[in-house]
């Protein structure tokens, strides 16, 4: 790595040749564990994201705005954990752990965009709800794929937007002689730990707009969910109910741990106590919520089991007939 230049006596952002990144402690044995922990993760997150992208786009049945919407999150969960895990698995073989200035920055922004892409994803997705439970005869004009595609370009120009103020304010800072960041990713805490300036004005536009972000998402969750069980409770149909109080079950688990460790992470100052807590909470949202999303929503919902079913038939003819 290349020598820094000091300025008054603090390591200027623009001259840092790279980071490292500390991840967690314990000896080759403790970090050939986290790495098969890690890998497993991994491979389970891809594979199942993979597959629900390829049976949405494959099979007509599900062509409609909810698995649309459902195709976007888990495009978005594949992207969210192959920014952090491809780095961090690296890292645990590695005895340097370097990270450079321009990878840091970029891990950072593209973390920053995927994960408020999804949360406003989350919120879309409970607005398409809303409008298919409790205005149905409108539901095809109001959710037209003209209107979806536009939903859904506005959850990634929000992230995107939130993303470059926080990147371009994070890293405009000067960081002190210590560039070891106490974390397996670059994110924001532990990065503002290394500044050498007051970051008072990144801590208040961290927490406000994450807090104006998971606030604003949380309350159209919680008006469409409100609108739909009452719906729900009114319908005379008891296999109706259940097939829909099925499917909202779903996307409000997905919802709520998604939202719950982002909340306890970014949205109120000093949640974490400490750095080792705060990278277990990270493992669970950049890991373990898009490893769980396709198992939450393909257990839980007929009609993707049944999609299943269909393409693995398909697979067998297919089989057989070069046979």
């Amino acid at each position: 790595m290349a020598t820094a230049t000091y300025q008054n006596g603090s390591l200027s952002a623009a001259s840092l040749q790279g980071f490292v990144l500390v991840g967690f402690g314990g000896g080759a044995q403790a970090q050939a564990l986290l790495f098969a922990v890690f890998l497993a993760m991994y491979v389970v997150s891809v594979l199942g994201n993979l597959t629900m992208i390829v049976l949405i786009t494959r099979d007509a049945r599900l062509h409609s705005p909810m698995y649309f919407f459902l195709k976007n999150l888990s495009f978005v969960d594949l992207c969210y954990s192959s920014v952090i895990a491809p780095n961090a698995l690296a890292n645990f073989l590695s005895s340097s752990k370097v990270i450079s200035f321009e990878a840091c920055a970029t891990q950072f922004f593209f973390f920053s965009l995927l994960g408020t892409t999804e949360g406003f994803l989350l919120a879309v997705m409970a607005y398409d709800r809303f409008m298919a439970i409790c205005s149905p005869l409108r539901y095809p004009v109001t959710m037209c794929p003209m209107v979806c595609a536009q939903l859904a370009l506005g959850t990634y120009c929000g992230g995107c937007l939130n993303s470059i103020v926080q990147t371009s304010l994070t890293f405009q800072l000067p960081f002190c002689s210590s560039n070891r960041i106490d974390h397996f990713y670059c994110d924001v805490l532990p990065l503002l730990r290394l500044a050498c300036s007051d970051t008072t004005l990144n801590e208040l536009v961290m927490f406000g707009i994450c807090g104006l972000i998971i606030v604003s998402t949380t309350l159209v969750v919680l008006i469409s969910y409100g609108y739909i069980i009452v719906t729900i409770l009114r319908m005379r149909s008891r296999s109706g109910r259940h097939k829909l109080f099925s499917t909202c079950g779903s996307h409000m688990t997905a919802v709520s741990l998604f939202y719950g460790t982002v909340f306890v992470m970014y949205a109120q100052p000093g949640a974490v106590a400490s750095m080792e807590q705060g990278k277990v909470v990270s493992v669970f949202y950049t890991l373990v919520i898009p490893m769980l999303n396709p198992l939450i929503y393909s257990l839980r919902n007929k009609d993707v089991k049944d999609a299943l079913k269909r393409l693995g038939q398909r697979h067998s003819l297919v089989r057989d007939g070069s046979q």
